[in-house]
């Protein structure tokens, strides 16, 4: 009777075996690097893709440059998040084998959320809201920061902003911490970034004065994990990411 139990017990433990072994071998560990726009995004996406998959992504944060010179270096990873323009530029190296388009992001400003809310309607309301606050911050070196110089040279306001402008190194955090901490009145940067900061309240500028930003998922030419990538770019383009996307002061890809 011990010998049938035992045989019994053998039998049902490879049945469980071969049933959990295909779940098993199929689940993949994705190596993804992102940078700091995308980073609260990319950071709930992953949560949710991790909860309706059996991969798993190991979310590497660092700034853009970083990324391409670590790509570019040979470092192994799965998938980048970067702009369109720095994908491709890694794609023609022949660091990364394909992009895919996940976001748009856009250039705002942003006040305390219980300020009144400032007129950026059109450029000269721009213009008229940039004289009139105290003081201003932008990021130095970023994409945001450089973009906001050439709205103060395109408004005439170049002199009259360098005077109360606080240059925020890039790498350093989010502008719009300063705005939450009271150091300043107002801060620019891409609107991701101004949703990630809790205390304030974001605004986009008017389309004639915007920069739109695309962010695309770059698969590495070198990646071993096809199958777990595809599955992570499908739920990245899906309609439950997008959600996330506008959430996080980010539009879908056109």
């Amino acid at each position: 009777m011990n010998v049938c139990r035992n045989v019994v017990h053998f039998a049902a433990t490879i049945s469980l075996a071969m049933t959990l072994l295909p779940v098993a071998a199929s689940a993949a560990e994705i190596k993804l690097m992102c940078p700091a726009p995308m980073r609260t995004t990319i950071v709930e996406l992953v949560a949710q893709f991790e909860r309706s998959s059996p991969h798993k992504v190991d979310v590497v944060h660092a700034p853009s440059s970083f990324i391409v010179k670590r790509v570019q270096g040979g470092e192994a990873v799965d998938v980048t998040i970067l702009t369109a323009q720095a994908s491709d530029a890694l794609i023609k190296e022949g660091k990364l084998a394909r992009r895919v388009d996940i976001a748009r992001s856009s250039i705002g400003v942003a006040v305390l959320a219980d300020a009144p809310k400032p007129d950026v309607s059109s450029a000269d309301a721009v213009r008229r809201t940039l004289l009139a606050v105290k003081t201003f911050a932008r990021n130095e070196g970023a994409e945001s920061g450089m973009h906001m110089l050439r709205v103060f040279e395109r408004l005439g306001i170049v002199e009259e902003m360098k005077a109360k402008t606080v240059a925020m190194p890039v790498n350093t955090g989010y502008v719009a911490q300063l705005v939450a901490d009271r150091k300043v009145e107002m801060a620019a940067q891409q609107m991701p970034e101004l949703y990630a900061v809790s205390g304030v309240a974001p605004t986009p500028l008017p389309p004639e004065l915007q920069m739109i930003i695309p962010f695309a998922a770059g698969v590495s030419s070198t990646t071993r994990q096809g199958e777990a990538v595809e599955a992570l770019l499908q739920f990245l383009t899906s309609s439950a990411a997008a959600a996330v996307l506008k959430a996080k002061g980010l539009e879908p890809p056109r």
